[in-house]
């Protein structure tokens, strides 16, 4: 008896110690948060929660009621006596002002009053209220992010004046931008599953010291949900769904989601798949948008018919399908392994400007489609937390695998000659990311990463009266490859909560290779290989200052680059009617200067004011100009006298401008947002 007496007052005494720690986290990301207060209603006692997360409440007595504070997150409040059976407490991040909590500007969480970049967050919340048809979309939505289409299968983002290759899209931590990325409107962030997004941010201005080449003008990051574990049973189930329908271009879109959680393992799987119709305008734009007729092909003959209604952009329609399947394992609060997997597809979808166009009194070109976009992603992440490290507190280290997949395919008006071109590419990286805090005031962020892409790329021409088919120009030169190779550090100095200093360099050296060889029977151009072996250094410096609590200013200059890539490099393609880009093997990278300055003045949460300048001088920047080949200013290609064009280092070019913005808050549930 008394044995048994002694093993149970044992087993309540271990319940005990163990009930004393609670783990804090944020609510959206699963992320542990440090630099918690914990208190009670009378502050006679307190605690602050450490690097992982985790905060004892030992010198708290079972009647006290707790409060939970951070500056980037909604107090909480619980009594001491509910939490015996648990062992997590999640906070509400404050989304709006100064206080909340953001990743891209270092790739660890920061809060946004310490970023001496303006940075513009996407919660979950909001894309959930927007309802964006594509991510794309969700980004125009923001306002501080202007998206071109050319097509209803469009979506290419322009930050101060800056787009495509000039911009950096990250998923995850893992950069979408690849050697193919092209100076004209892109549409690859249409990949990207707006059901999936748990964050978005868009940093505006220059990223390239986190994040390398092509982050000149900004870095638009995608966080995608993470599988969440069972807390408190030993097994947790959650789904969600959407069916959604929409008039502009008869959407038709069904999503399902659905999340098993474990003590140690959690699986996250969503499905989404979207059909779109052909999209109709509105009515009071200008008689030139409107789709009076189209090119219909029975039996292997082109005829132009009327559209019975001008206002359909006819052909406009695509379908797609987005999955994404993550499992999470953390043997302990510590470390943690994450896979991700992601898969993206659309049907062939029409390139519309380039369909209505004319040549004499007939439309140009009887075909003019893309064919399916294809994007898979597997990601591999181990998250590990170790504040007795002399080297870090928290490391991410990624490996990540993408593949890409474009085509192009047209044919003229009553002509038999289909063109077509398909490109894939095969793309590894891999990072290390750590944050070391190296005393109260000092955090250090510093990195290594190291990217290869190999670009396929082959070209041919389909007679479709007798279906012959033979090899013709490829849109790049098969079996290139671009690499890059970096290290960065990133200094943190907060001396008071009103003022932080942020400053970094990142050293790239980038390396590519191409071989014309194949295409040269086609251009016959000077040089059969082109090699580009080049490195760029950027810093960056900006300080973050907050007077009073109701406002801020942010002051910060930085230097970017852009490495030329395959694209730049070795691209024929006909840019214009009558002109055609050929390679060049002389180009040097473009470097971008920019200074940008803001401020914030937020009144209690209820009215938030905020304003920019900016300034951003590019040197030797890469841009399409007239060009000689082998002497000759024109060319035939495809059957038509064009004149040549290549990629080439201007002098200079200078950008700069004014943004302002204002949200209303009435209550939680109405904002007003001008956009």
């Amino acid at each position: 008896m008394n044995k048994k007496l002694l093993l149970g007052l044992l087993f309540l005494l271990s319940f005990s110690i163990q009930a004393q720690n609670i783990t804090i986290l944020n609510s959206q990301t699963q992320e542990p948060i440090s630099g918690v207060a914990v208190f009670n209603i009378d502050k006679t006692q307190s605690e602050i929660s450490n690097i992982e997360g985790v905060v004892s409440l030992k010198a708290f007595v079972n009647n006290d009621v707790l409060f939970f504070k951070h500056l980037s997150f909604i107090e909480f409040s619980i009594a001491k006596s509910e939490l015996s059976n648990i062992s997590k407490i999640y906070l509400e991040p404050s989304t709006e002002g100064l206080d909340e909590v953001l990743i891209s500007a270092s790739k660890f969480g920061q809060m946004k009053r310490d970023i001496p970049q303006k940075v513009v967050s996407i919660s979950a919340d909001e894309i959930t209220i927007n309802n964006p048809q594509t991510s794309a979309d969700l980004l125009a939505n923001t306002g501080n992010v202007y998206v071109q289409k050319s097509q209803l299968g469009g979506g290419s983002p322009m930050i101060r004046g800056l787009s495509t290759n000039r911009l950096l899209i990250a998923v995850d931590g893992v950069r979408m931008n690849n050697a193919i990325f092209r100076s004209g409107n892109l549409q690859n962030v249409i990949s990207i599953d707006p059901f999936t997004i748990q964050n978005t941010e868009v940093i505006l201005g220059a990223g390239s010291v986190v994040y390398g080449s092509d982050a000149i003008g900004g870095v638009m990051s995608f966080y995608t949900k993470k599988p969440q574990l069972a807390f408190v049973n030993n097994q947790e189930f959650s789904a969600n769904s959407v069916v959604r329908y929409a008039t502009a271009n008869n959407e038709k879109t069904g999503h399902v989601d659905f999340n098993i959680g474990l003590k140690k393992w959690a699986f996250l799987t969503s499905v989404s798949y979207t059909d779109f119709d052909d999209l109709r305008m509105g009515s009071h734009g200008p008689d030139e948008y409107l789709r009076t007729e189209y090119v219909v092909t029975e039996n292997g003959v082109d005829s132009t018919v009327e559209n019975p209604n001008p206002k359909v952009q006819n052909p406009t329609g695509y379908n797609q399908i987005n999955l994404m399947q993550k499992v999470r394992f953390a043997p302990n609060e510590d470390l943690s392994y994450d896979l991700g997997l992601y898969y993206s597809a659309t049907s062939d979808y029409s390139r519309y400007d380039r369909l209505i166009r004319y040549k004499d009194d007939h439309l140009r070109s009887a075909e003019w489609n893309y064919g399916p976009q294809r994007w898979f992603m597997s990601n591999f992440q181990v998250t590990k937390i170790n504040k007795s490290s002399n080297f870090y507190d928290k490391l991410q280290a990624n490996v990540a695998y993408q593949n890409f997949q474009e085509s192009r395919i047209d044919r003229d008006y009553q002509s038999s000659i289909r063109n077509s071109t398909e490109e894939h590419v095969d793309a590894i990286s891999a990072n290390i990311d750590l944050e070391k805090e190296l005393n109260l005031k000092t955090e250090l962020f510093y990195g290594l990463e190291y990217v290869f892409n190999k670009v396929h790329s082959y070209g041919e021409e389909e007679n479709i009266e007798d279906n012959t088919v033979v090899d013709a120009i490829s849109r790049y030169p098969n079996g290139s490859d671009w690499s890059s190779m970096s290290a960065y550090a990133n200094l943190k100095y907060k001396p008071s909560e009103q003022f932080v200093l942020q400053t970094g360099l990142r050293y790239n050296h980038v390396f590519a290779h191409a071989d014309f060889t194949e295409n040269n029977v086609f251009l016959d151009l000077p040089f059969d290989t082109a090699k580009i072996n080049t490195g760029a250094l950027t810093g960056a410096a900006g300080i973050s200052w907050i007077p009073a609590e109701v406002i801020q200013w942010k002051l910060n200059f930085s230097t970017a680059f852009r490495a030329p890539n395959i694209d730049d490099v070795g691209k024929v393609f006909d840019s214009e009617p009558g002109a055609v880009v050929v390679p060049n093997d002389d180009l040097n990278p473009e470097y971008a200067y920019t200074g940008d300055l803001s401020v914030c003045v937020n009144l209690d949460n209820k009215i938030i004011i905020d304003a920019a300048t900016y300034y951003t001088f590019l040197d030797d920047a890469l841009v399409r100009s007239d060009f000689e080949l082998n002497g000759n200013t024109y060319i035939d290609y495809n059957g038509e006298s064009s004149r040549v064009q290549a990629m080439q280092n201007a002098a200079e070019a200078r950008i700069y401008g004014f943004e302002a913005g204002l949200q209303i808050h009435f209550s939680e549930a109405l904002k007003l947002t001008p956009v």
